[in-house]
């Protein structure tokens, strides 16, 4: 598990950190990405993933991370290494918003495609999605609390929302 520094830890694009105990996760600039906070109460490990994009194409799949796919699933093999039992997992997720008007575009919203994968993934991984803040049109900050298990959502002029 990696080292908390001021008891936050910052997860990047295409990244996922973990922690067990405490410690607050945050990531940024959840655009058309979206966090995925997972967590088992029981033994209080929580891990905050920022993926990119919906499914992983890439040959030799080398940056796990940065797909719903492969992320999620990757995850959840760490968190059970770690004492996490798949069965406890839930899930809460943000982000995923249009952020671009691309006219005649071949990938149409990826944001709404990238919310739509990760609830997928979930369902199939049996990992029950609790809720979510997805969609609409700015970006967001994720903050995840692994004491307490409570998820904030922060946008730009609007109030904290817990999620």
């Amino acid at each position: 598990m990696a080292e908390i520094k001021d008891d936050k830890l910052i997860i990047g694009i295409a990244d996922m950190k973990m922690a067990r105990g405490t410690g607050m996760l945050v990531t940024y600039a959840l655009g058309s990405c979206v966090g995925i906070c997972l967590y088992d109460q029981k033994v209080k490990i929580g891990a905050l993933i920022h993926i990119m994009l919906p499914l992983n194409m890439e040959t030799g799949r080398t940056s796990k991370m940065k797909y719903a796919d492969t992320g999620i699933s990757e995850t959840v093999k760490m968190m059970e290494a770690k004492g996490a039992s798949r069965s406890r997992l839930t899930a809460k997720i943000a982000g995923g918003a249009k952020m671009f008007e691309i006219s005649g575009g071949t990938f149409g919203n990826i944001g709404q495609r990238n919310i739509e994968s990760v609830r997928l993934i979930l369902k199939r991984e049996g990992i029950k999605l609790l809720k979510e803040e997805t969609g609409g049109t700015i970006a967001r900050t994720l903050l995840f609390d692994v004491s307490s298990g409570m998820a904030c959502v922060r946008c730009h002029g609007k109030p904290d929302l817990i999620i």
